[in-house]
Parts: structure tokens; sequence; C-alpha cells
């Protein structure tokens, strides 16, 4: 089964290098540039692609325009990793796979859906990532959220296999 790495807004950051993002942890667990560069390399050379959700890009563009040091620098390596997803270039997703999130109908679904999870101090942008995990899921990938976030690896969605059909 292939397998997707969904990357949230914290690991992004923290493997761009961003000045203040150095480190990504939750509950004595912590990851680094080299951690998350190791992790992700050992999901290219198994095959996996990897997704930027579009939450993990505008809050990770966020970060990126505001932090300190060569912002012009960190802006090109965060764009060229933004045009290979674009065009699906080898490991990315094509980013056009998540646009059935964003029409009318997934919209009214997530506001349906928010409220009790902002109830729960879930972000909208983990909201949105949490669907783009179950898209991928649904269509019969093995899913993993790259997150320090125990709350957003909680909404990771477990593996599903599909009965054979028999020939008639």
């Amino acid at each position: 089964m292939k397998k997707i790495i969904v990357i949230d807004t914290s690991m992004f950051c923290t493997w761009l290098k961003l000045p203040n993002f150095e480190t990504c942890e939750s509950r004595n667990d912590t990851w680094d540039f080299e951690r998350i560069n190791e992790k992700i390399e050992t999901e290219i050379r198994n095959h996996s692609t990897l997704v930027l959700p579009l939450a993990t890009i505008i809050e990770s563009g966020n970060h990126l325009s505001h932090c300190s040091g060569d912002i012009y620098s960190l802006a090109h390596k965060f764009c060229d990793i933004l045009r290979k997803s674009v065009e699906g270039e080898s490991p990315w997703a094509t980013f056009s796979q998540q646009s059935e999130l964003w029409n009318d109908a997934s919209l009214k679904r997530l506001a349906d859906e928010w409220p009790p999870m902002a109830a729960s101090k879930v972000s909208i942008g983990d909201a949105t990532i949490k669907n783009v995990a179950e898209m991928y899921a649904k269509i019969g990938y093995d899913v993993e959220i790259l997150t320090c976030d125990s709350g957003l690896k909680a909404y990771e969605p477990t593996i599903h296999t599909t009965k054979p059909r028999r020939r008639k």
C-alpha cells in the first residue's frame, strides 16, 4: 500500500530551518531539523508521497514572513517546494488533489464539524489537516501525519484493508 506523509506546520517550519522553529516538541518528544530530515529522507527512499495541506502552506508562509533572518532566501526555498507540490514533482503529491476539500459542500461540512473541535482546542488548520489525511485514507493510502502535536496525531487515520471482491 502506498504511503502518504501529511506534513503539519510546525514540522515544516522546523524542516525549513525558520528562525524560532529550531525544534518542535510535545511531551518529551523533540523533533529538530536532523530528525525531521532523516524521517523525510527515509520516507522518500521508501517511495512515500509527501503532502503539503493548504493550512500548512498558509501558516508556514505567515511564520516565514514574520521571522528574522534571510526571509528572501527562506521564501525561495519555501516556494521551490510549493511549486514542486503544485506540479506533483516526486516526492510531492499534486496539490490539486486537495481541491475537493475546498468546494462548497466540504466547507459547509467543515463549518458543521469544527465548532465542537474548537471547543476542544483544535485549530481550524488542524481540522483541515485531519481532513486531508482522511481524504487520502479513503482512497486507499496508508497515511501518517508528520506532527509533534499529539492532539493532531490522534486524528491520524487507521489503515483500512478492503476485502477482495469475488468475480462473478
